[in-house]
């Protein structure tokens, strides 16, 4: 069975008659679905964040797997935790069918290897601290299906995040996220909206999983890495905006907390040594709010 996604989209039947204004008109139309749709499935999404808490907070792993752009966007979302919220890159971990050349470069019969699915989580050594999301749009990609059966046999938490729960994806999981963006304006080129929302259910995954995990202060990034410039600049106005004080007190307080910016923070809002404000933090399991609330 077809995903929604494959069908023929009656409103761009016509779509290369059009001049070019026309045709991005139409485009940004369909765009203009995908919010709703994901919106649809926020309570199936919340499951998925509720298992990415307790994988993670267990010592576990939030793996991806996927093929094509499914895959890639998998890899993209888990590439980006690291640097965003500080999290060790063998704790969100992305599986694509056809390896690293399939990145760059189309490798898409890879996706009909259920046996390699299945090698990749033995590889990986997938185990029941995990939680192992499957992403195919389609919803009958065999890597991912393979992947996703020999995940529950390792004894992991499963999920999917397909185009439609009518499919062998969503049937090797535990929980199913299926955003339906109906048919693309392109026939079958799931990499648009369908692409567009798995995007958007990932961002909501590995964001609030890490809001759950204490990694923000409020809508501040306080477990960023600041490797360059630019970062190391964010966080110093990161650190001034949570202790309201001024970039200069900002700046002073990360480099005595040797650019901890979580130091800084309650170094400042208590006015604490830092190597007392970092005890607080070990104590409050690296939580800003638990070491300010800490007594004494």
């Amino acid at each position: 069975m077809n995903s929604p996604a494959e069908e023929r989209n009656p409103r761009t039947l016509g779509i290369d008659l059009l001049p070019t204004l026309e045709v991005l008109r139409l485009i940004n139309e369909e765009d203009a679905l995908v919010a709703g749709a994901v919106g649809a499935e926020l309570p199936a999404i919340s499951v998925v964040v509720e298992g990415a808490v307790e994988a993670l907070a267990s010592g576990g792993r939030l793996i991806y797997v996927g093929a094509g752009t499914s895959g890639r966007l998998g890899v993209l979302d888990a590439a980006e935790c690291m640097p965003t919220y500080g999290l060790d890159p063998d704790k969100v971990v992305a599986v694509l069918a056809g390896g690293a050349a399939a990145i760059g470069s189309a490798v898409e019969d890879a996706e009909d290897d259920s046996e390699a699915g299945a090698l990749a989580m033995r590889a990986l050594n997938v185990g029941p601290e995990d939680l192992v999301l499957g992403i195919a749009s389609s919803g009958r990609t065999p890597y991912v299906v393979g992947a996703l059966r020999q995940a529950r046999l390792l004894g992991a938490a499963t999920a999917a995040l397909v185009g439609t729960r009518d499919g062998p994806v969503a049937a090797a999981a535990q929980s199913v996220v299926a955003p339906r963006t109906g048919a693309e304006a392109i026939t079958g080129s799931t990499r648009m909206k369908a692409g567009t929302a798995q995007k958007m259910v990932l961002n909501m995954i590995s964001t609030a999983t890490m809001v759950r995990l204490g990694r923000t202060y409020g809508n501040l990034m306080v477990d960023m890495k600041p490797t360059n410039d630019k970062l190391r600049h964010r966080s110093a106005k990161i650190v001034a905006a949570a202790a309201q004080v001024d970039i200069e007190a900002a700046m002073c307080a990360l480099a005595d907390a040797g650019g901890e910016i979580k130091t800084a923070i309650v170094s400042l809002t208590l006015n604490y040594p830092p190597e007392q404000a970092r005890e607080r933090l070990a104590r409050g399991g690296g939580v800003i709010r638990r070491a300010l609330e800490e007594p004494g």
